[in-house]
């Protein structure tokens, strides 16, 4: 391995700064703003009451998630996939990592026949979005189980363990642990880790587009990205979400008429409890 020195500065092993705000936007029943470094995503969780055609009649939920990019999310602005006349493959086969992922996390049967959406939106990439994404989404996913729940929508709390994933990669011959653009970009091999709280494994995603990798080089990798993993646990675990019993924003006027809104939900089942 040779010597490599990070544009940041951090060691090979060491992550970015994280931060992370809950119910930043209204009418979803959990958002969050989530930040490693200089990526920035935005997740909502929503319920519908309905399933896919494959699903009506059995009884049970479904989960799925869609990724997209703003056009400003990108030194280079890139096109609105809205204008465009079809989905952009890469953001199709994140949005199915992001849903397969999180629909470990979740008692599906529990659901009934409902679908829980979820939107991450990436409002500024420097490497690692579909992993900060998984990261996000897992936490506002738990806050949004934790309010149906206490809404009464579900009869317990779906959320199971949270997951989080961490991208790492070999650059000049060295692996590094959650990749910046710069270091993505010119990576020999990059691999994708998600792991839920408890070190079990959800996913790993990778390829080697130079030459192969080595297994001794794989398992650095590997105690990099659980290492990393860790250390996002450890600094999720530092923030308390808010109450399941709190409204996810300030109910308007339209809204208040609304008796089937999560707010509206919410007061309703605190009212009757007391």
């Amino acid at each position: 391995m040779t010597s490599f020195r990070r544009a940041d500065s951090r060691a090979p092993e060491q992550i970015r700064p994280i931060s992370f705000q809950y119910d930043v936007y209204g009418y979803a029943d959990a958002s969050i703003l989530y930040t490693q470094g200089n990526t920035k995503v935005l997740v909502g969780v929503t319920l519908q009451t309905s399933v896919p055609p494959f699903l009506k009649g059995q009884k049970t939920g479904w989960l799925s998630a869609e990724y997209a990019m703003l056009p400003t999310a990108t030194q280079q602005r890139t096109q609105r996939e809205s204008s465009q006349s079809q989905r952009n493959a890469r953001s199709v086969e994140i949005s199915r990592l992001i849903g397969r992922c999180l629909r470990t996390t979740v008692d599906l049967a529990a659901l009934g026949e409902r679908s829980i959406s979820i939107d991450c939106d990436v409002l500024q990439a420097d490497g690692g979005t579909r992993t900060a994404c998984i990261t996000a989404a897992s936490l506002a996913l738990e806050l949004a189980a934790q309010r149906w729940h206490a809404a009464g929508v579900t009869s317990v709390n779906i959320f199971k363990e949270r997951i989080a994933a961490l991208s790492v990669g070999v650059v000049q011959e060295t692996p590094l642990a959650d990749l910046v653009y710069c270091e993505d970009s010119n990576a020999a091999a990059d691999f994708n880790f998600v792991f839920t709280a408890q070190e079990g494994i959800v996913e790993i995603q990778g390829t080697s587009e130079k030459k192969p990798v080595s297994s001794d080089c794989f398992d650095q990798l590997k105690a990099y990205a659980l290492a990393g993993i860790r250390e996002i646990f450890r600094q999720l675990s530092q923030k308390n979400s808010p109450e399941a019993s709190s409204a996810p924003r300030p109910q308007r006027n339209a809204e208040k008429s609304n008796p089937f809104s999560l707010g509206n939900r919410l007061a309703k089942t605190l009212e009757t409890r007391q």
